[in-house]
């Protein structure tokens, strides 16, 4: 029965993360799980930070056939069309649907026929059947991931059943990976800035930008790329103009991308992108995201990274002194600590 193998896919999932796997790991051994019982010919999944959806790094299941450079164009169109183009079964609005997981055939013609993603980039790679995912646990999303096949056979209406049951599983273990890895260096201190074209090519760096560049290039291919392309095709796609993500660097700090479109000079449409240390409240509110708290624990777990007493908790939040209590003794259980001094710790370290 599929339900059974599903749930033997969730256990060794659930195990990887459990042992403390890394995401660049984690989603090259999970693929292979779902490639076990959902055979594919190609894989794609991706983090993402489940504040703006931006994807922060990238697993392939097999590299893609086009050479580097042409990777590079195909990195980049992907992200234009899943930010900024009018494509069916988007990860955004996989999001909004009770079950976030799609197959292209189930699309209406009229989008099918039109998308850019299908027809220009999938299609001349001979894959004509995709299956796509978002990972959402406790209304966050973590990761998201499609597979491919070519042409003869679509996926099944159980083999959907299948991944569909291996999702919410997908972003727990997600969750946990962010919590894993620890700096093995202080962050690079900028300005870290760099010009980007209308469709996320780089097109300028500062000196800072440049090395920092080589560094992060050097330890994960193609991590910094992909979060680029994506965080300024969202911020094209932004009314305001701007969109952020965070990423780990070279050294595994945790840093920001901040996009923000240009309005004068010769070329409008180019951006300036920003990467600077993530703030305490940056990280803070990502790992507790992480450890799955509630919106009302993250709140008094911010009052306390600020130095505050219970009472100045209390007032600030309009809840009594006995209910903080309560709120930091669940979080010092999510978090697997003890007192406010290692909840500190643990967030801020």
């Amino acid at each position: 029965m599929w339900e059974e193998r599903a749930e033997r896919a969730r256990r060794e999932i659930a195990a990887f993360a459990a042992g403390g796997m890394n995401l660049a790991d984690l989603y090259p051994s999970a693929l292979a799980v779902v490639q076990r019982e959902v055979p594919f010919e190609q894989g794609c999944w991706a983090a993402v930070d489940p504040d703006s959806m931006v994807m922060t790094s990238i697993t392939n299941y097999r590299p893609w056939p086009v050479g580097k450079d042409e990777y590079e164009e195909y990195s980049l169109r992907f992200a234009e069309c899943e930010y900024t183009g009018q494509e069916p079964n988007t990860f955004a609005e996989l999001l909004r649907r009770q079950r976030p997981i799609a197959r292209i055939s189930d699309a209406a013609h009229r989008d099918v026929v039109r998308s850019v993603r299908i027809n220009e980039l999938l299609k001349p790679q001979g894959l004509d059947h995709e299956l796509r995912a978002a990972f959402r646990i406790d209304d966050a999303c973590w990761g998201v991931g499609s597979i491919f096949r070519a042409g003869g056979k679509d996926f099944t209406d159980r083999e959907v059943e299948f991944l569909e049951a291996v999702t919410a599983t997908l972003a727990a273990a997600t969750r946990i990976a962010v919590r894993t890895g620890h700096p093995a260096r202080p962050a690079a201190v900028g300005p870290v800035i760099v010009i980007a074209g209308l469709h996320g090519e780089l097109r300028a760096a500062t000196p800072a930008a440049a090395a920092w560049l080589t560094e992060v290039e050097d330890a994960a291919p193609g991590r910094f790329t992909m979060t680029l392309h994506s965080v300024v095709a969202q911020a094209h796609a932004s009314v305001s103009g701007t969109a952020r993500a965070r990423m780990r660097d070279a050294g595994e700090n945790w840093v920001v991308l901040q996009a923000s479109r240009l309005i004068t000079g010769d070329d409008p449409e180019q951006m300036v992108v920003t990467v600077e240390p993530a703030t305490t409240q940056d990280l803070a509110t990502l790992l507790l995201a992480a450890y799955g708290v509630t919106a009302r624990e993250r709140d008094v777990c911010l009052e306390v990274l600020s130095g505050n007493a219970t009472a100045d908790i209390a007032r600030h939040l309009f809840i009594s002194p006995h209910t903080v209590h309560d709120h930091l003794k669940s979080l010092f259980g999510k978090v697997g600590v003890g007192s406010r001094g290692e909840l500190v710790a643990r967030l801020v370290a």
